[in-house]
């Protein structure tokens, strides 16, 4: 052995005996635990360092709720006895007796054959041939005189006698069956003669303090039994914390009260039902009742909460809009109800919208719509009107006018010239500040070189020469000019020449969609300008920017990148959720935006999030199944097992139209329980750690055993293999914790 060895070993022979110990005080701490529950005929044992409720000898159980008297005479008399006897079963016992005609080979009348006692027959020609019956012969001097055998006297008081020819008979000693006692038994083995005692005992259920015992007197009688047993009664049941007794069958053994917890409480833990048992006690009254709590209520986007911090049972919470929203929903408050959890309310804030629609009539009338949920409300609008005309150079106009209405559907005619075109800012005087603008064209009053000005297929013109014939060739000047409301920083401007003999000119222009332009229509020979307004229509939005992304085992967090509003503007994005099977039916402008709630069966698929554009930042991310509101749509959790696939829609709306654009956003296969196998592993680490103490204590033991009686080369490959022992073991424990660890992070 080398010098030291045995000192580098002792930490580790001391850290193996602290967790010898430690697991010697658990198991010392369940000893007591499990023997405190043994029933009242049973006895706790060791056995192979557990320990066991066993019942006594003579009554048969588990040993802890049960033990119940064993009939052994059941097994049969001459089973258990021997032949000729008879069997009599006693509360936890028996005894055996011998038939007529035979006689217990110790000369009792009754015994228990564990002292190899048996029933062997009277041989009547020999021992009352002469004496008669339970008598014998005893020799004397020249004669012999009859006695009564033991456990027999003489009818008249003589100790013996000598048969004359009467019949003498010897009359058994004792006083016969002992008496019964109701709810009682009698304990062990006991004797007819006088002087014998009959112990009893009450049975399970009854108690007594005194009179236990009878005994045979010197009459041959038995001394009446003052036993009375008893039944034991619980009393009133005790009271639970926040409970109260529901159902009690009574209160003597056996009885049964079952508790029910307080309104606006819930069965936390423990039984709800107590038993009176055999001690006049009730037992396993430990019911746990604890206050129902919903916690926080729940968050809706663009609300205020009116709660008074209560989280008890039938709380409520209510619900208003914030400034700039108005109510659609069914109600406005939630209820925290008994499966501890506020009620789920449909309510949503929608923004208002002090414009929308907003369009030309009659020329130089403008209306538009107002949605606030607010009615009776009045609201101020600030006109700022700026005129020019582009014949007239020096022809300028700035008006600025206020109008206050309450009306959904506002209109306001305006004092325009004619032949002049108008820019018209309408701004909303609230914290909101919205601003819109809308080009307004009032044609020239006066007989005109052309007239009857339409639009066709959304960006062209045509018109009809009034002054001049088809060989007369008429130059036209147009000056086109585009803006758009909703996008500050776009403007569209070009100039195009047309020249042509035709009575009906047609001319279409390269606009841009989702634009208001203004155009000016010049004839140059005659000094004459025209200028005509035109709207062009949105189109479908551009396809959403989104890197594909298929996952399996768990729901991947999406990215969403902007779209620019070069097609129109952009006004909703919406996060779709389908079954997989259905992503190839899915038709992006068809599909309608449904909730989660409002679908009736599990094939459908659902809206998860709806964002409004203004609120959406470049690559914001979203996580599906977060249980959260986004607009009106419930962001609800994913099923586990199922397998879905995840489309972003972009939404324009404008001027009465609605397009849309959709991508394939994501694939989400064999959703699966992560929790799970994360406490998997965790159990797997716990329990290879315990493995590798086991065996480091093993080898350590080993290697103390080879250092005394092995060699010194024996010596040597003891220690390699102990070295290699705790290698192994930190290798383990490293490698359980790593697992632990790398599965927490999924």
């Amino acid at each position: 052995m080398r010098p030291g060895g045995g000192r580098a070993l002792r930490p580790l022979l001391l850290l193996v005996l602290l967790l010898v110990l430690r697991c010697g005080a658990v198991v010392n701490r369940s000893v007591s635990d499990v023997c405190a529950t043994c029933h009242v005929h049973a006895t706790c044992h060791q056995i192979e360092g557990k320990s066991v409720c066993i019942c006594n000898y003579g009554f048969v159980g588990n040993g802890r709720t049960h033990c119940q008297d064993k009939d052994e005479c059941q097994i049969g008399a001459s089973k258990i006895c021997g032949n000729y006897t008879l069997c009599h079963n006693t509360h936890g016992s028996f005894y055996c007796v011998c038939l007529d005609g035979y006689r217990a080979s110790n000369n009792n009348k009754t015994f228990i054959p564990n002292d190899g006692t048996n029933c062997t027959d009277i041989d009547e020609c020999e021992e009352s041939g002469l004496c008669g019956r339970n008598a014998r012969c005893v020799n004397t001097e020249g004669s012999y005189k009859c006695y009564c055998n033991d456990g027999y006297k003489l009818e008249n008081g003589e100790h013996s006698f000598h048969p004359d020819g009467n019949v003498v008979s010897c009359k058994e000693i004792g006083c016969g069956s002992p008496p019964g006692m109701k709810h009682g038994y009698i304990v062990g083995n006991y004797s007819l003669l006088p002087g014998s005692v009959v112990h009893y005992e009450c049975k399970e259920g009854f108690y007594s303090n005194e009179g236990k015992f009878s005994y045979c007197t010197g009459n041959e009688t038995w001394e009446p039994a003052t036993l009375s047993c008893k039944g034991v009664d619980c009393g009133v049941p005790p009271s639970v914390l926040n409970a109260h007794p529901a159902f009690l069958s009574g209160t003597t053994y056996g009885s049964e009260v079952t508790y029910g917890c307080a309104h606006g409480y819930f069965i936390a833990s423990g039984n709800q039902t107590a038993v009176c048992n055999a001690k006049g006690e009730w037992d396993g009254a430990d019911l746990v009742c604890k206050e129902i709590d919903c916690g926080k209520p729940l968050l809706i986007p663009h609300t205020e909460m009116i709660w008074y911090n209560s989280t008890n049972l039938w709380s409520r919470v209510y619900y208003q809009c914030k400034e700039g929203y108005y109510f659609d929903g069914d109600r406005n408050y939630s209820e925290c109800t008994m499966d501890q959890s506020w009620e789920n309310i449909t309510y949503v804030c929608k923004e208002e919208e002090l414009f929308s629609n907003l369009s030309i009539f009659n020329e130089t009338c403008v209306k538009w719509q107002r949605k606030t949920g607010r009615l009776g409300v009045q609201e101020i609008y600030t006109f700022h009107i700026l005129g020019q005309r582009w014949d007239e150079k020096t022809f300028s106009e700035d008006a600025v006018f206020n109008i206050t209405t309450s009306e959904d559907n506002p209109k306001v005619c305006l004092d325009l010239n004619s032949g002049s075109n108008y820019v018209v800012n309408i701004t909303t005087v609230s914290t909101t500040n919205i601003t819109v603008s809308v080009t307004v064209a009032v044609q020239t009053k006066v007989k005109e070189p052309f007239n009857n000005v339409l639009i066709f297929n959304d960006t062209c013109l045509k018109w009809r020469r009034n002054v001049r014939g088809t060989d007369v060739e008429d130059k036209y000047l147009f000056h086109v000019q585009g803006q758009r409301w909703y996008q500050k920083e776009f403007f569209h401007e070009m100039t195009l020449n047309l020249t042509t003999y035709k009575q009906a000119p047609e001319v279409c222009f390269e606009l841009q969609p989702g634009t208001n332009y203004s155009v000016n229509i010049s004839m140059v020979a005659l000094n004459f300008s025209l200028l005509v307004s035109m709207t062009t229509q949105i189109t479908d939005p551009p396809f959403p920017d989104v890197k594909f992304v298929a996952v399996k085992g768990s729901a991947p967090l999406l990215r969403l990148r902007k779209a620019e509003d070069r097609n129109g503007p952009i006004s909703l994005y919406q996060v779709i959720v389908l079954p997989l099977g259905l992503q190839n039916t899915f038709i992006c402008d068809s599909f309608a935006a449904a909730t989660f709630f409002s679908n009736t069966t599990d094939v459908k698929g659902y809206v998860a999030a709806e964002f409004q554009a203004k609120d959406v930042a470049d690559n914001m991310s979203i996580a599906l199944g977060d249980r959260h509101y986004y607009g009106k749509f419930y962001n609800a959790p994913l099923k586990l097992g199922e397998e879905y696939c995840v489309f972003l829609r972009i939404i324009s709306e404008w001027n009465k139209v609605t397009t849309q654009s959709c991508a394939v956003w994501a694939q989400i296969k064999n959703l699966s329980p992560t929790l799970h196998y994360m406490t998997a592993v965790g159990l797997g680490s716990v329990a290879a750690v315990c493995l590798i103490l086991f065996l480091s204590f093993s080898a350590a033991r080993s290697y103390l055993h080879s250092t005394v009686h092995s060699p010194p080369a024996a010596v040597a490959c003891e220690a390699v293999h102990l070295s290699a022992t705790m290698d192994m073991a930190q290798t383990g424990i490293t490698s359980s914790f790593l697992e632990t660890e790398n599965d927490s992070l999924l």
